[in-house]
């Protein structure tokens, strides 16, 4: 599989990669499209991995938000997950 699934109380959850290849967007896009058919789900969330995809990645996502207004399936996208931050380091000055 080239995207990430999960389906969870109706919502199907994918993650398309941020270096999705051109030769791949196809490949990527109908996988996204035998999911939401398999699943029928009640809303869509795409999770891009990463601050600045590929265009390819864009393609796909465009692709899916088409597919989704035809269907009539909610749409959202959510950017990447942030790094967590460092912890301050903590000196014991005792």
């Amino acid at each position: 599989m080239l995207i990430g699934h999960a389906f969870e109380e109706g919502v199907l959850h994918l993650s398309l990669p941020g270096d999705l290849a051109l030769t791949s967007r196809s490949a990527a896009d109908l996988e996204a499209q035998a999911l939401a058919h398999a699943h029928r789900p009640r809303l869509v969330r795409v999770q891009l991995s990463t601050a600045d995809p590929s265009p390819a990645s864009l393609s796909v996502l465009s692709r899916v938000r088409r597919f989704c207004e035809n269907v009539r399936i909610p749409l959202t996208v959510v950017g990447p997950v942030p790094a967590a931050l460092p912890q301050p380091e903590v000196i014991d000055m005792t």
